[in-house]
Parts: C-alpha cells; structure tokens; sequence
C-alpha cells in the first residue's frame, strides 16, 4: 500500500512575502535571481511550502 503524502501547496508572492514579513517585491527579484525556486502557473509564479522551507534552511546555515 502506497504511503499518501499531504500535497505541496503552492503559495502566491504575496503569501510567501507575508510568511517572511517582506516585501513582494524581493521574491520577485529572489525568483529572477535563482535565488528562490518558483514555479510558473500559466501568467503567474507561485512558490511550492516545500521550496520555501529550503530555502529558509539554507539561509539558516550560511
């Protein structure tokens, strides 16, 4: 029987920026810059939970 994992939520700019207390603007430019990974849904980017969890982890040990 196949393990059921929770779906990866994609989270708008505005959402990822509210989660850091930033601005939408630097995940925009963090998205540009390969800094963040996003993912383009049709005309609009959108950051994966799980993205953003390594990236925060990342940060962490730099």
């Amino acid at each position: 029987m196949a393990e059921d994992k929770p779906q990866d939520q994609l989270l708008t700019p505005e959402e990822a920026a509210a989660r850091l207390k930033i601005s939408r603007l630097t995940i925009g430019d963090w998205f540009r810059s390969g800094k963040l990974k996003g993912v383009k849904v049709g005309r609009l980017w959108r950051v994966r939970e799980s993205e953003l969890e390594v990236f925060l982890r990342k940060g962490e040990k730099e």
